[in-house]
């Protein structure tokens, strides 16, 4: 399984620090959540990640090849990328915003397996009904699955997305949420930025913990304790454990 490895990497900008010595891995099968107030770095993380923004120090490598040694056809097989927003092109159809994400594997038209594997993706995140309509005239929660489906048709091994649930109702959020999980089931390792400590304590395995930059804490659910989520968010809360989940609640 793919394994990604993040050591001790910088960036900031115009003279700024943002990111200071961050250091974290994840390999197949890991859903990591990466959490943190507003300007703590999160975003600028899996922008850097994924080669967006050029580190300034440290080392990123993806099966121990260094990310500045692969090529952009080739990382655009490893890695997908869903920002948090994205402007619509008006008039594009669904299937079409998903046939996009083949773009990697496509040098002059679609082939019929290209257009086979963007109809299955489409079934799969039941989005069948709605294949042929514009992009801009669905719902938050069947643009984003969309978005996912374009990233899978890349068919990357890691998949990253900044604020996946941001802005869709309870019942969209627990959908994406356990498609996510489904996928790290499936081997794929995803990364996420996320607000919502609730949902990354019940679906993450792993955790990074970001406070000015800086990582805070990382590991499994045990840094889900009082004493880190009051430091991170300068708030009290309990948290408590019922059936084998964790509840975070603020006082």
């Amino acid at each position: 399984m793919t394994h990604i490895k993040i050591e001790k990497i910088s960036f900031g900008y115009n003279g700024t620090p943002v990111l200071k010595d961050i250091t974290f891995e994840a390999s197949g099968g890991d859903m990591l959540a990466i959490i943190g107030q507003n300007g703590s770095g999160k975003s600028t993380l899996l922008k850097c990640i994924c080669r967006i923004l050029k580190i300034q120090k440290g080392h990123i490598a993806i099966d121990d090849i260094p990310l500045h040694h692969i090529r952009p056809a080739q990382l655009s097989r490893l890695i997908a990328y869903i920002p948090q927003s994205e402007e619509i092109t008006p008039g594009i159809s669904v299937f079409d915003t998903v046939l996009m994400g083949r773009k990697p594997y496509i040098h002059h038209n679609p082939s019929t397996e290209d257009m086979e594997l963007v109809s299955r993706l489409l079934t799969r995140l039941e989005l069948d009904p709605v294949a042929m309509r514009n992009l801009n005239t669905l719902s938050g929660g069947q643009q984003q699955r969309v978005f996912i489906a374009r990233a899978l048709a890349q068919q990357p091994a890691i998949l990253l997305l900044d604020e996946p649930i941001a802005n869709l109702d309870i019942n969209h959020q627990m959908k994406v949420m356990k498609l996510l999980r489904q996928l790290t089931g499936e081997g794929m390792s995803v990364i996420i930025t996320i607000h919502d400590i609730n949902m990354a304590a019940r679906f993450c395995n792993k955790a990074l913990m970001l406070k000015k930059g800086r990582v805070f804490a990382s590991g499994s659910q045990s840094v889900y304790t009082p004493e880190n989520i009051e430091n991170l968010y300068d708030i009290q809360v309990d948290v408590l454990h019922h059936n084998n989940r964790i509840c975070i609640i603020p006082q």
